[in-house]
């Protein structure tokens, strides 16, 4: 793809990215202001590597990036459906911060939940990998790196959030779950 045509989807696609991210980007106290970093390291990631999706697709690091891929599709659309439904999102919870689906008024720990306490950001890690691994390369594993650390700044930050509103329950749930990989991290 044209360098220029992925410079002006970067554009477009971060316009998105500080939309949706705008409540949470007024302070650095708010999970979704690290999130918003790891976004755009994933998006610039996908650009580095959008020409290299379908070339060479039974190669190692393909098959890697396309089993990351489909991991990380399974686990966003099962998360938001757990999130919707178990966690019953309410538009009166008053977290700063917080937008729309991130409003759950109940802890969800059934599904992915069960095992793992960030099953979206998961996603987001396996999308970042995912997209790494379609062209292995010092400048996209710079932003894989940079995706994993801000998610988990993100991660540890929501934590305390949680902590915040949902008291003990969360933290036992720390206690007996992974961040992002069941059994593993």
């Amino acid at each position: 793809m044209v360098s220029t045509i992925k410079l002006i989807i970067f554009f477009v696609g971060s316009a998105g990215i500080i939309y949706i991210s705008l409540p949470s980007l007024r302070s650095y106290r708010f999970h979704g202001f690290y999130r918003f970093f790891a976004w755009e390291a994933i998006l610039a990631l996908i650009l580095l590597n959008i020409n290299y999706w379908f070339v060479d697709p039974f190669s190692v690091h393909q098959i890697f990036a396309w089993f990351f891929l489909i991991v990380s599709l399974f686990l966003v659309i099962h998360g938001v459906q757990l999130l919707r439904i178990v966690g019953k999102p309410d538009e009166s919870r008053e977290d700063e911060g917080l937008v729309g689906l991130e409003k759950t008024t109940r802890l969800v720990t059934v599904g992915a939940y069960k095992y793992i306490r960030h099953p979206l950001y998961s996603s987001l890690f396996f999308l970042a990998w995912g997209a790494f691994f379609k062209m292995p390369s010092w400048p996209g594993g710079a932003l894989a790196v940079a995706a994993t650390a801000f998610l988990v700044v993100t991660a540890k930050i929501e934590e305390k959030e949680n902590i915040h509103f949902f008291g003990s329950e969360y933290e036992d749930y720390i206690k007996r779950t992974r961040m992002f990989v069941p059994y593993v991290f």
